[in-house]
């Protein structure tokens, strides 16, 4: 999967914040932003890179613009947790 990485990220740490964790992973397109974790220690917590990767794959099939504000408008219906694109990321990480 093609994808950057963005370790000390502003936007990961603003995240973390609003969620109240230590760490934080956000992608933004085809960008991961990490807060607080390097990226050898993200790359080898495989079901958490697989969740981040299918946000990825999230943001290629719905487009920049069109994924964010749908992700947001099931944020705001369902809340981050029923967020059916958190479910599906959570799906992806091989947990059932």
């Amino acid at each position: 999967m093609d994808y950057e990485i963005k370790e000390n990220s502003l936007i990961a740490r603003i995240a973390a914040k609003k969620l109240g964790a230590d760490t934080c992973a956000i992608v933004l397109g085809k960008t991961i932003h990490l807060f607080n974790v390097s990226q050898i220690d993200f790359l080898k917590n495989e079901r958490w890179l697989r969740h981040e990767e299918c946000h990825i794959a999230q943001f290629k099939k719905y487009g920049f613009v069109n994924f964010v504000c749908r992700y947001l408008w099931e944020s705001i219906l369902h809340g981050y947790q029923n967020n059916k694109y958190e479910i599906e990321a959570r799906n992806a990480e091989g947990i059932i």
